[in-house]
């Protein structure tokens, strides 16, 4: 599919028909170079799917890669790294979820900032639906659901399992509950080991930058607005810690 990406279509993919893969009802699902994988990985961050701005930036790099003469490979890499987020609060957040509840003893590191160096390899990102969906033009959000739809369910079982299969020893951090349903399918066929997935954390993102406080231990559980249920994160943490201890101790 690389060579089909032009100068046009790297700014505005959802007019390249070229790079359309599949139509269904109201269901569109486009290429973009999401396909490297980080076989070293050790951490795996799973979204729901390549937003249009993702896909964007991710074509874009390719084009920008193909131009000045590198090959297939080294472009595929430019661009799923120039696409994977670099930093801001997403990043500190995990980064700080990651380390309260011991991922990063377990790992071996001081903290899991220390993955995101830009020359380290410890980190792949994905997407439950590894290339960009749409409904009806628009970034897809989990409706309808993944597991009770054909074309999306079938991306599931090849992309998302066919990493699975390659970073099988890594630990997987789905971020929301649709990627989460999309890594426990992957548990349940007996690809991925449910011991090695982290779920119950909340979503980095700056909106739920309260659910995160409390998830931390930085804001007082009896002062959380009605949106935000302090026993549930709480617990998610224990738990969490828990998952990570055991898993220490299977690697003794």
């Amino acid at each position: 599919m690389l060579p089909l990406i032009t100068s046009q279509s790297a700014k505005n993919p959802l007019g390249a028909n070229e790079l359309k893969l599949k139509n269904d009802g109201d269901l569109q699902v486009y290429y973009a170079p999401f396909d490297y994988i980080e076989t070293k990985a050790r951490l795996v961050f799973v979204g729901i799917t390549p937003g249009l701005t993702q896909a964007t930036n991710a074509l874009q790099a390719a084009y920008a890669a193909l131009q000045a003469g590198k090959t297939i490979p080294d472009t595929l890499a430019i661009a799923k790294r120039t696409a994977s987020f670099s930093g801001g609060a997403i990043r500190r957040n995990l980064v700080a979820m990651l380390d309260v509840i011991g991922a990063a003893k377990y790992l071996g590191v001081q903290s899991t900032a220390q993955m995101f160096d830009p020359s380290a390899r410890d980190v792949h990102f994905t997407s439950a639906l590894r290339y960009p969906v749409f409904k009806n033009g628009k970034n897809y959000n989990g409706t309808p659901n993944i597991a009770k739809t054909p074309i999306l369910k079938n991306m599931v079982k090849t992309h998302l399992a066919e990493e699975a299969a390659i970073l099988s020893t890594a630990l997987w951090l789905p971020l929301g509950n649709h990627a989460a349903q999309a890594v426990l399918h992957l548990t349940n066929e007996g690809i991925l080991d449910k011991r090695r997935v982290l779920t119950g954390m909340p979503h980095p993102s700056g909106a739920n930058a309260e659910r995160v406080a409390v998830f931390l231990g930085r804001k007082d559980p009896s002062k959380v607005s009605n949106k935000t249920n302090p026993q549930k994160l709480l617990a998610a943490r224990q738990r969490l810690a828990s998952q990570i201890t055991k898993l220490e101790g299977m690697a003794r």
